[in-house]
């Protein structure tokens, strides 16, 4: 959040990135990069621009409608803002201020990270044509946007260690019920854990992931009430499960269990993707601890090596993490990716993700483990705690 206190570090880190200046830009919710940086209250639904210049070249500047000048009640009195009501008066403002400057936006080139590309082709051919050269923000986004603060990797921590606990409950209940004549269905397992969610204080975005047998080979599969399907023995069940508490940072994780004895097959993917966690994992205990930077898509390379060096290569079909920022469970941090994007972002203290490979057979098995890191200083954490190191037996 862009605030008088916080404004000289901002401002340090454009300088030091060789730029004139951050523009921040946004229309109805579409940047919410900087609608987070910002926190503007109130009706915001015209064309907004805040230019945050540089170490030593003065104050923000912002543009925003005439009609909606409320929701800037909180901006600094040293702040300048200008208002406009015509798009003559919006352009010929923002011509005079960035011609000439260089400026970082919500710009992915070519569009390798979407999470970045907020800003549309249209704003910057407009910001172009006022004489200004734009750069994409990645690496201010990742430090003022995507960073915990230590209230909030303790608030990830307490919703992990809780969701770990009602995973791990979920899945010997399941077990248990296997091995009656009423064995508990996929979505009324779903439906338990949320209300254990809700118990223990959790909130979640969606509801969990829980799948069975083949049905976890589709790594977005939603069970429901319409296609019932009871948990046997004798099968594989993955469970996925995401909540934070109120204002909190969300704790992702995925568990697996065999209901029974498993089969070779199901041993061997399961180590396959255990050992490709815990390869990412030890490059970056490595690389942290001795202070070396280490980029999102080379965590990414060391866990997918592993899974096709064991010839499931072609079954691995997403990255191996996404950012988890203060504000979102997929978010505008750097990314565990060299698969779907190309993240080249380096992990600083303070940003969050999830480390999940997962091995998909179609028809067959579906599994995935998932962890959470975080970046500290010359400290890697992973939650939860006691993560899970051998496929569970229920």
């Amino acid at each position: 959040m862009l605030t008088l206190e916080s404004l000289p570090r901002v401002q340090r880190a454009i300088a030091d990135a060789g730029l004139d200046g951050w523009l921040l830009y946004d229309f109805h919710g579409a940047n919410p990069i900087a609608t987070g940086v910002l926190v503007l209250e109130g009706m915001v639904t015209r064309r907004i621009f805040v230019l945050i210049p540089s170490e030593g070249k003065g104050a923000p500047v912002a543009i925003s409608h005439a009609i909606e000048q409320g929701p800037w009640r909180a901006w600094p009195a040293t702040w300048r803002r200008s208002s406009y009501s015509s798009w003559r008066t919006l352009e010929r403002t923002l011509g005079e201020l960035v011609k000439g400057k260089r400026v970082a936006m919500e710009y992915s080139p070519g569009d390798a990270i979407p999470y970045l590309d907020r800003v549309p082709a249209g704003v910057l051919e407009l910001v172009r044509a006022c004489g200004a050269e734009v750069v994409t923000s990645s690496e201010l986004v990742t430090r003022f946007y995507a960073v915990w603060t230590a209230t909030q990797l303790a608030s990830h921590h307490r919703a992990a260690e809780a969701i770990a606990d009602i995973a791990r409950e979920a899945l010997e209940y399941a077990g248990e019920r296997a091995r009656t004549s009423e064995p508990v269905e996929e979505h009324v397992l779903r439906a338990r854990i949320l209300e254990r969610f809700q118990r223990a204080g959790l909130e979640s975005e969606h509801p969990p992931i829980v799948a069975v047998g083949a049905n976890a080979a589709n790594p977005h599969y939603e069970p429901t009430a319409e296609r019932p399907r009871a948990i046997g023995v004798n099968e594989i069940l993955l469970l996925d499960l995401w909540a934070r508490e109120t204002g909190g940072v969300f704790a992702d994780q995925t568990w697996m269990a065999s209901v029974g004895a498993p089969s070779a097959r199901a041993i061997s993917v399961w180590e396959t993707i255990r050992d490709a966690r815990d390869a990412a994992i030890a490059l970056l205990r490595e690389r942290v601890g001795r202070g070396i930077a280490v980029r999102g898509g080379e965590v990414d390379d060391a866990a997918r090596s592993v899974v096709t060096a064991r010839g499931f290569g072609d079954q691995f079909t997403h990255r191996t993490g996404h950012s988890i920022d203060p504000r979102s469970l997929h978010g505008a941090g750097p990314h565990i990716d060299n698969l779907e994007t190309r993240d080249e972002r380096v992990l600083i203290p303070g940003v969050g993700f999830s480390i999940e490979p997962g091995v998909y057979l179609p028809g067959e098995i579906g599994m995935r483990t998932e962890v959470n890191g975080f970046i500290g200083e010359r400290e890697l954490v992973i939650t939860p705690r006691e993560y899970q190191s051998e496929l569970l037996l229920v």
